[in-house]
């Protein structure tokens, strides 16, 4: 079975293995560090269930009329520790009440980024901020549909791509499965980020076990990251961290991103969540550098939901216009130097390479300075 024909009509979801009835297909490293479906010919029977589940083949629905917000959790332990306004963790808890189970990213004891089941609050803390690594969900879709299967409810957060595929996979509605995307700026690569968290652990001396993209000590809306590596906590600006830095120039992120078809308010998903871009010029009482959520709201199932969680909530209604950042209007576009970026990556030893983008960096923004092309 021919999975794809170029690496730009594959997102990663996984969901093509985990539908196959006789298990081959699996997921495979490319030399970019990125996850693509490879099958055994000899086990493939034919079926054509993994092509019936990709997203990326799949018809775009258009959802009925979208309800847009803006929201912060009224909690300053939920707000404080989320990436943005803390609905996420919200809705997790109307779901936990109902005694179900919240599948989202995760770090691995290997600081591998992985979707991951949470059955409580204190299970859903390694669920909760932002990860800029693309998700490894081997065997996540298999699970929420045993979930399901049980009668147990389900809130499944991800990208736009893996909540498409998780329907596609289930095949069904459910009315105990909720979805929530993300607004996604691209997914970067696991293999670089496993390469980054090698070079922080010889650097550190030690083992990492914590990352925070998105830390908010400084009030800064999360524009500080911090780790803990050797037992030792180190913060620093985020724009200082050149993992960051080459996902903010667009190099990272996955083929596939840059000709995105989920870069719209129209979703596949219940819920849409993310920062909430802007919210300095829509509602600037309300930008007091601790992160505020956009959610849009995109069937009856998110629209009973909200009414119920609300309260727990510090909100506002708002138009379509004020929530339409670059990613809701169209996908990253593929910056030139991306070819030559990848090349040194797979011909250097990571320390080099990252000296390489530094230089280039420093120089970009010195020509910028200077008013040159």
């Amino acid at each position: 079975m021919n999975l794809y024909e170029e690496k730009k009509a594959c997102c990663g979801c996984g969901a093509c293995a985990d539908s196959c009835p006789v298990d081959a297909i699996s997921m495979k490293s490319d030399d970019e560090g990125f996850l693509y479906p490879q099958a055994d010919r000899e086990k493939c029977i034919g079926c054509g269930r993994c092509i019936q589940v990709c997203p990326l083949k799949a018809e775009k629905e258009v959802r009925g009329q979208q309800s847009c917000f803006g929201a912060q959790a009224k909690s300053e332990s939920v707000r404080g520790t989320s990436s943005s306004g803390g609905v996420f963790p919200i809705l997790a808890e109307y779901v936990f009440r109902r005694q179900g189970v919240v599948y989202g990213a995760a770090y691995s004891r290997d600081m591998k980024v992985v979707h991951r089941e949470a059955g409580s609050a204190e299970e859903l803390e390694a669920l909760k901020r932002t990860k800029y690594v693309q998700s490894d969900l081997q065997g996540i879709y298999r699970s929420i549909r045993e979930r399901l299967k049980e009668g147990r409810w389900v809130l499944f957060c991800g990208t736009p791509c893996q909540a498409h595929g998780l329907r596609l996979f289930l095949g069904e509605p459910h009315s105990r499965l909720i979805t929530a995307d993300l607004v996604c700026y691209g997914v970067p690569s696991p293999g670089i980020w496993r390469d980054y968290v090698k070079y922080l652990e010889r650097k550190s001396g030690g083992k990492m076990t914590d990352f925070s993209f998105r830390d908010k000590r400084n009030r800064d809306n999360g524009h500080s990251r911090s780790y803990v590596a050797g037992g030792r906590e180190r913060a620093d600006s985020l724009y200082a961290d050149i993992y960051s830095r080459m996902y903010f120039a667009d190099y990272t992120i996955r083929p596939s991103c840059y000709e995105c078809g989920y870069c719209t308010p129209d979703r596949h998903s219940d819920f849409t969540l993310g920062d909430f871009w802007g919210i300095e010029k829509v509602r600037p009482d309300r930008d007091d550098g601790m992160g505020t959520s956009l959610v849009i709201l995109h069937t009856d199932k998110a629209r009973e939901v909200w009414e119920q969680v609300k309260e727990e909530l510090d909100w506002f209604s708002c138009s379509k216009k004020d929530v339409l950042q670059p990613r809701l209007k169209g996908p990253t576009e593929m910056p030139a130097g991306r070819e030559g970026f990848m090349k040194r990556y797979k011909a250097l030893p990571f320390s080099l390479f990252r000296l390489f983008f530094a230089w280039g960096m420093f120089v970009r923004d010195l020509r910028r300075r200077a008013g040159w092309r």
